[in-house]
């Protein structure tokens, strides 16, 4: 069915509107001039062509600027022939050798260039999902007729899916920044995924604001001699400032998700640069190292807003205005030092973090793609949402110590009677009065608050794709 599909549709040396007009009258079958979904799904049914679930629903949505649920052959051309622009490109971009074939290793080292590892046995799947003469390598007429009628490539459908999402707002932004493809940044593609996330992260940010506050007031509060538990502390809170305190220091948890992502995005591309030991490859260490820099230039800019969040969390009723009231507060008594209380613990905590949500993710991925990966690079969003928010919160787990002793570095000036004492004497202290799981105060709340901003932060997420006009 192949070498027909060749024959009549993509021999190089056929005239394009030809080829593209024959195959129009043939799905046209009630000869309106126009082919809608169900024509095309039949059609190309009919023809032996092969599509991807929901592809001939999103070929009519990219191609119809009319907005009249069907193509007309004007759009129905244009629209094959940009597709098949993108196709060259892609495999242009896949053939390292510029020998007009693509082997496994291309695809691999694509992969790779992208930040995902995969094995010689997973990429060699990948090539004889699409090979069709059997020798063990593609053309650009075996690339072009398995993906003319497919909006995505199994390699794109595994750089999409499997992308480590900076989407999964779950409060902290020590993870590694999202990968963008080069079609992503020339199109622009980028900034709206940003925006889209950094939407996502707001509202779920708000969403779980209450529990949020109530880790913070329990790292700091809380000691084995003054025990607080989470209804005591809800209780508590509400008493001394109504509902509306349960949201104190929300407003600029929010407000650095802007800068931060922006930051953290074009830094992160600065250091894959510098870190490359080859132009345009970047291997996995190298991609975790950038990302740490990365976090660690982000941290510093926006680390005075960190400390300022602690401080609102922690108020009082009546003792800030807001924010700016807090920071002329701070600076005026504490000096500018005081903006940068706890920023040693923090940063060191970005290793750990980065570092193991990397590898927890790319295991996870790997055992899927090993294992369960048959037709489809697609795991589906509930494999998807589970793998990112078990990495994460591995990443958490091991670096919640750090994050414990920055919060009380930072908020222990603004406390009465409270001593100032450097990190290491800190530490010291909670392991000889509390013992080592004093380190993990407000874990319960942090834990409690994972689930419910992953499925605020997705479905906010995908809201704004729809919105921003992002492709699925």
């Amino acid at each position: 069915m192949y070498q027909v599909v060749r024959k009549l549709f993509f021999t190089d040396c056929q005239c394009a509107s030809k080829t593209y007009d024959d195959l129009f009258a043939k799905l046209d079958t009630n000869k309106d001039g126009k082919v809608d979904v169900s024509e095309l799904k039949a059609g190309l049914a009919a023809m032996g062509i092969k599509t991807g679930k929901g592809a001939a629903q999103k070929m009519v949505s990219s191609g119809d600027k009319d907005k009249d649920d069907g193509l007309d052959f004007n759009e129905f051309s244009n629209y094959l022939k940009e597709h098949e622009k993108k196709l060259r490109l892609t495999f242009k971009s896949l053939d390292k050798n510029n020998d007009g074939r693509i082997d496994f290793l291309e695809i691999k080292q694509s992969l790779a260039d992208l930040g995902m590892d995969i094995s010689k046995d997973e990429a060699q799947k990948i090539l004889n999902s699409i090979d069709v003469d059997g020798t063990m390598t593609l053309d650009w007429n075996e690339w072009r007729e398995h993906f003319l009628f497919n909006t995505a490539t199994n390699l794109q459908e595994i750089i999409r899916y499997w992308k480590h999402s900076t989407v999964l707002d779950i409060g902290d932004s020590l993870s590694i920044p999202d990968e963008f493809t080069e079609e992503e940044k020339t199109t622009g593609m980028w900034w709206k995924q940003l925006s889209a996330g950094a939407m996502a992260g707001a509202v779920s940010r708000t969403g779980t604001a209450p529990l949020d506050r109530m880790k913070v007031f329990m790292q700091v509060h809380s000691t084995k001699s003054n025990t607080i538990s989470l209804v005591g502390g809800f209780k508590q809170m509400l008493k001394e400032g109504g509902v509306a305190s349960l949201w104190r220091g929300n407003g600029i948890n929010v407000l650095k998700i802007a800068p931060e992502t922006a930051i953290k995005f074009m830094a992160y591309e600065k250091f894959k640069k510098m870190l490359s030991s080859e132009p345009g490859k970047v291997k996995t260490h190298e991609r975790f190292m950038a990302g740490s820099l990365a976090g660690a230039t982000a941290q510093t800019v926006i680390y005075p807003m960190e400390v300022m969040k602690t401080r609102l969390t922690l108020r009082k009723t009546g003792q800030y205005t807001g924010m700016l009231d807090c920071a002329k507060k701070i600076l005026r008594k504490e000096g500018v030092k005081a903006f940068y209380k706890g920023y040693v613990p923090n940063l060191i905590g970005i290793i750990p973090y980065a570092g193991i949500d990397l590898a927890v993710y790319e295991s996870l991925k790997n055992f899927w793609l090993a294992r369960y990966a048959k037709d489809s690079a697609n795991p589906g969003i509930l494999v998807l949402l589970g793998c990112g928010t078990l990495s994460s919160t591995c990443g958490q787990l091991a670096s919640y110590p750090l994050a414990l002793i920055r919060t009380r570095m930072q908020a222990q000036a603004s406390l009465e009677g409270s001593e100032q004492m450097p990190m290491n004497l800190m530490v010291k202290k909670i392991l000889q009065k509390e013992g080592f799981f004093g380190l993990y105060r407000g874990i319960l709340p942090n834990f409690m608050k994972v689930i419910p901003a992953v499925s605020i932060s997705y479905v906010v997420y995908e809201h704004m794709k729809s919105s921003l006009g992002i492709q699925k």
